[in-house]
């Protein structure tokens, strides 16, 4: 009997043949990752969920009882992990209940112990508002960001429209996250990734570069970790 995993690599086969040689490069890479497996295997909506849970493993920026906002969130995997570590189904009788709120432009499905603001444009100040409405108290103790633009493959532009992207996640963070807390946030690295650097310095006690074992080696992405949060 044909078991499901040899079922799907099949139809993944097949498909692979239709596609376009750059379209057969990525899904021939998505069959080979193993981080696509195990998001499959532990039911998370995508790898990207395994860049979260080892920074996380490392640094301890979730615990339970804490709200946290969630920026770019589709399809949900680093919500998944966030509603995990702080609690927010309630699920842990013995800890404190936290909170996630996840934003996207795109649509979310739904996910429990989540409030997710779907087809939300994070520089659209009306947004900002909201957010801050639908956050318990107005504020997140931990800000994630693993948001990006759509790369157009003109370096330049992509690299500045990830600056506007970012000075909105720092904009945000500045009128929701509270006093002392932290900030994970998405970058590609280049000519601005030292002035961005130094732009976090001046708001944060602790500034740290990371690149997560599941970020694939020839991508430029790095996250920054921002802690202690100095409010103006």
């Amino acid at each position: 009997m044909i078991s499901r995993v040899q079922c799907r690599l099949f139809h993944a086969a097949v498909r692979l043949l239709k596609k376009t040689p750059a379209e057969q490069r990525w899904l021939s890479r998505q069959l080979q990752d193993p981080f696509v497996k195990s998001a499959q295997q532990q039911n998370y909506r995508c790898r990207s969920a395994f860049k979260l849970l080892e920074i996380d493993a490392k640094h301890g920026i979730l615990q339970p009882g804490i709200s946290v906002l969630d920026c770019g969130a589709a399809p949900g995997a680093w919500s998944q992990v966030a509603v995990n570590r702080v609690n927010a189904t309630g699920s842990d009788l013995q800890a404190a209940v936290g909170s996630v709120v996840g934003v996207d432009l795109l649509h979310i499905p739904l996910l429990e112990g989540a409030v997710f603001l779907s087809h939300c444009d994070l520089l659209d100040p009306k947004v900002k508002a909201r957010i801050q409405e639908t956050l318990p108290g107005g504020e997140a103790q931990v800000i994630l960001s693993d948001v990006a633009p759509n790369a157009s493959g003109i370096r330049e532009l992509d690299q500045q429209q990830f600056v506007e992207l970012f000075l909105c996640i720092l904009g945000l963070a500045e009128r929701v996250l509270s006093p002392s807390g932290t900030l994970l946030c998405k970058f590609w690295d280049g000519a601005n990734t030292f002035l961005l650097q130094k732009q976090l310095a001046k708001l944060f006690g602790e500034v740290k570069i990371l690149k997560p074992s599941a970020s694939r080696k020839e991508s430029s992405e790095i996250y920054f970790l921002a802690r202690r949060f100095r409010r103006s």
